[in-house]
């Protein structure tokens, strides 16, 4: 969840990320060598331990704690955001206290149980806790260390924290706006927010990473070191090469942005639609803006965003568009403000929140009538329509591993459900993404992950999948980081 799902419905007038696999660390990792290549990783099935992790032998190499289900803190501690995932019951829960922690406990589980790394613990499909398996929890290792213009950060920070260190320091960081949503999962998927067309995605302002891959030894991934697992980790999604134990990111001077909403009339939809995807097609990188269609009959239609610079020089941008829908705004409201106030601006609440969530993206302008009658009728789901382009666009689709450098603008289908009607809620979540894809949406964000997508390891990384396999079968020979959409 990078855009802040609740937030912006809430802010228009009306989310994880992926996969969590990450953890954070105040400290180098020095517990074991670091790896000095790829060569040092390979190992043979052979080597795969049979039996479940010995976890009284866990308890004794940890500083954190180690939950079991007798415990009583263990309920608690094995819930992610979504509640729809409460029933989930995993062996154990890590709280991790250090590198060596996270170390500790891949040796433990790897080969003998499924082992997920949680962050924010955002993951559409609740990923982050396996049944039966070992959640390695690192939200307690959350530093976030400005340091000029680079700041290093663990992977267990939330995007609250993140933004008020940099804030702080004048600063600034592109990513999403849930403040609760953890910086790793968010960066592993790509990272994509209301500053994207001006600064790029979260990944592409990666210098390095420190990873504890499958054979429990921690490495650090760059241009310079371990190449091929820093391009995997710059889109090829959480959960598959290894633990995120630290981030090292660039970062831009703190911009002033100025923010917008319009509310258009009941019936003009697909016209609002038609005008928004020309207008973004064209528009200048500091412009991002959002499309929500809400379910219904009629379809209702709302459209906000920011510009990275003055309200004058935004307005000149806004008026043509409005002008080119034809029809005139219901309510329309606009404002400067500066760089974490404009955070929090699209930042929501932090309650957990019970939803089913697919996407999908689209890579050149579709028919608006197609999209906007896929939510008729709808009522109670709406369609998160969010621009691409800009300084995206600036690498190429295999200078990393997010693959969607070319794309318009991402498709979020989003839903409020309960345990009683998830199964129901999940069938119309899943026929109108169907949908979208007959109507050209046909790629997928691999950070609104989709256990029901048929076609998901092409929609979430194109070409690329053969390559982040390769890096997957060397980093994790063994499939130790397996889950039902790992790369592997």
């Amino acid at each position: 969840m990078n855009l802040g799902r609740r937030s912006f419905l809430r802010l228009a007038g009306a989310s994880t990320a992926g996969v969590v696999a990450a953890a954070c660390s105040t400290e180098p990792v020095s517990a074991s060598p670091v790896g000095t290549g790829p060569a040092s990783v390979a190992s043979s099935a052979s080597d795969v331990p049979a039996g479940p992790p010995d976890w009284n032998a866990l308890v004794g190499k940890m500083s954190g704690r180690l939950l079991r289900p007798d415990d009583r803190d263990f309920p608690a501690a094995k819930r992610v955001f979504n509640p729809l995932f409460d029933e989930r019951n995993p062996a154990a829960v890590a709280q991790c206290a250090t590198p060596e922690d996270v170390q500790a406990c891949v040796t433990a589980a790897a080969g003998r149980v499924p082992m997920a790394a949680r962050s924010g613990g955002h993951s559409y499909a609740g990923y982050s806790v396996p049944d039966g398996g070992l959640v390695i929890d690192v939200g307690a290792l959350s530093k976030v260390d400005v340091q000029g213009d680079r700041v290093v950060i663990g992977a267990g920070a939330r995007l609250k924290d993140v933004y008020a260190a940099l804030g702080r320091s004048g600063r600034c960081l592109p990513a999403g706006t849930c403040p609760t949503v953890g910086i790793a999962g968010l960066t592993l998927g790509g990272g994509i927010g209301v500053l994207t067309r001006k600064y790029g995605l979260t990944c592409d302002h990666l210098v390095s990473a420190r990873v504890v891959t499958a054979d429990g030894k921690p490495r650090t991934a760059s241009a310079d070191s371990e190449p091929d697992l820093f391009w995997a980790l710059r889109g090829g999604g959480g959960g598959n090469f290894g633990i995120v134990t630290e981030f090292t990111f660039s970062t831009v001077p703190a911009p002033r942005v100025s923010v917008f909403s319009l509310r258009f009339p009941a019936g003009t939809a697909t016209d609002v639609l038609d005008a928004w995807q020309r207008w973004v097609a064209s528009a200048p990188p500091e412009l991002w803006t959002s499309l929500v269609l809400s379910g219904g009959s009629p379809v209702q239609c709302r459209v906000g965003g920011c510009y990275v610079g003055d309200e004058s020089g935004f307005a000149a941008l806004l008026d043509p568009f409005v002008a080119r829908t034809g029809a005139t705004p219901v309510s329309r409201t606009a404002r400067g403000l500066g760089y974490v106030d404009a955070m929090n601006y699209y930042a929501g609440g932090e309650a957990r929140v019970s939803f089913v969530g697919a996407s999908r993206v689209i890579g050149s302008p579709v028919d608006a009538a197609k999209l906007v009658a896929t939510m008729d009728g709808h009522a109670g789901i709406d369609m998160l329509i969010d621009s691409l382009g800009g300084a995206v666009a600036g690498l190429g689709k295999s200078d990393t591993a997010f693959w969607h450098r070319d794309a318009l603008a991402t498709v979020q289908v989003y839903a409020s459900a309960t345990a009683g009607n998830q199964k129901q809620v999940t069938e119309s979540v899943n026929g109108m993404v169907a949908q979208l894809a007959t109507a050209g949406a046909t790629g997928a964000y691999v950070n609104y992950i989709d256990p029901a997508l048929p076609d998901w390891m092409s929609a979430y990384y194109g070409d690329n999948a053969a390559r982040l396999k390769d890096v997957a079968k060397t980093y994790d020979p063994n499939n130790a980081f397996h889950f039902a959409q790992a790369v592997a």
